[in-house]
Parts: C-alpha cells; sequence; structure tokens
C-alpha cells in the first residue's frame, strides 16, 4: 500500500496495526552515467518489494534529499547537512506514531548514516518503534560502480547511459575516506565515481535486490517478530 494514494478513513481502518516504511534517498551525483536520483530509486524499489512481502507494511512517499554533502562540487547536488536531516526524520516518527506501530527507515544512501544514528537515538528515549536499515553488499564498490549501476539497469534501464560508464577510483573506501571527509568527492575522484561499472548487468541487478530485500524483510521481522514483519 502506498501512503500517499490512499485517504484518511482508509489510513484510519488500519491504524495501529502497520508499519511505515520511509525510503530515503538523495539528489546527488552518480558519475557520468547515473541519474542524480539513484538512490531514491533503490530506496523506493526496497521499500515496494517489502511491502509486496508484508502487506501490513505502508510505503510513505520518498524523502528525495540526504546528506550529501560530500558530493557538492557536483552540479545537481541538492542536500542537507546531518542535524537537518535527523530533525526532519524525527518529527515523521513523531508524527507517524499515532498511526503506526512502527516506522522503518530506509536509506538508500551512505551519506545519510550520522542523521539516521541520531534520530535512532531519539526514537529510543522517546518510546518509538524504529528500524533504521541500509542496503549493504558485501564485495560491492563505493558508487555509481558495478553495484549501483546494475541495480539501475534492473530498475530503470531506460536511465543508464552506459556508453558513458567509465571507471573512476576503485582502491577500497577506507583508503579514500580520510581525504573524502576532508575534500569530497571530486578531488578523489574527478568523475564522481568510486568503483568500477563495467561488467554491470541487470540480471545482477535482479539478483541484487532479492538478496537486499531478504535481509530487509530479517530486519522487519526480528524487530515485529509475532506476525511475521506486522506490527
Amino acid at each position: 500500500m502506498q501512503l500517499g494514494t490512499t485517504t484518511w478513513p482508509e489510513v484510519e481502518a488500519f491504524a495501529g496495526a502497520a508499519v511505515l516504511v520511509v525510503p530515503i534517498g538523495s539528489t546527488e551525483q552518480h558519475g557520468p552515467h547515473l541519474p542524480l536520483d539513484t538512490d531514491t530509486r533503490i530506496a523506493v524499489a526496497l521499500a515496494e518489494r517489502l511491502a509486496l512481502a508484508r502487506p501490513s507494511v505502508v510505503v510513505a512517499p520518498a524523502l528525495p534529499y540526504g546528506a550529501s554533502g560530500e558530493h557538492a562540487a557536483f552540479p545537481g547536488t541538492l542536500l542537507m547537512d546531518h542535524q537537518t536531516l535527523a530533525g526532519v526524520l524525527t518529527e515523521l516518527v513523531r508524527s507517524a506514531r499515532a498511526t503506526f506501530a512502527g516506522v522503518v527507515l530506509l536509506s538508500a544512501h551512505g551519506g545519510n548514516q550520522e542523521a539516521l544514528a541520531l534520530v535512532a537515538a531519539t526514537a529510543e528515549h522517546e518510546g518509538d518503534a524504529v528500524v533504521t536499515w541500509s542496503p549493504s553488499v558485501p564485495g560491492g564498490d563505493a558508487h555509481a560502480g558495478r553495484t549501483e549501476t546494475s541495480l539501475l539497469l534492473a530498475l530503470c534501464p531506460e536511465l543508464v547511459r552506459m556508453e558513458r560508464a567509465e571507471a573512476g577510483r576503485t582502491e577500497p573506501l577506507a583508503n579514500l575516506l580520510p581525504q573524502l571527509r576532508a575534500e569530497g568527492v571530486r578531488p578523489i575522484s574527478s568523475n564522481g565515481v568510486l568503483g568500477d561499472p563495467q561488467g554491470a548487468s541487470a540480471d545482477e541487478g535482479h539478483a541484487l535486490l532479492e538478496a537486499l530485500t531478504t535481509r530487509l524483510l530479517s530486519a522487519l521481522d526480528a524487530r515485529w517478530p509475532s506476525t511475521g514483519g506486522a506490527a
């Protein structure tokens, strides 16, 4: 169920018996070949798969902006700082408590982690049932490489400009983090890619989506075990 397309009487009918999932993405560069809303598309796709598997899950309209300061030097990036993002998400959680049994904050942008941690701490203090979750692919590259390119080829191949795809920095992210945090992505990788999109495929993207959905379901069921993911 999509929250944005329901009416308030329809929502009132299941008040207290559903979990709200909020897809959180970003509007930031993803190399010369992927759209700026890549993270948002991935978050929405996973949220929708969660709702298909658990009818008690309701999908909120996506938040398409994140803490993307590391990408600010690239044209088109729109961002919030961590405190602002945390404040927005905290208010969403507070407003959801009157209707929903809990909230899943599903973020597909790694830079949102600091804000999510702040929200989780506030939610615990205020007694709200909140799960924060982000997709992670073991062995996957960091940004706009094979992993994200495969996911987008599975979700919206018409938006992937494979003829423009090129490798960026391919070292482990841990090796790049000190400079990345100090200077942002552009001084490290002029094309914005941290990885190599070559070899990406829609088949790999579909397999990644299945694996990520399984992990997301496990996280939901661990928080609400009594009814298989429902509240």
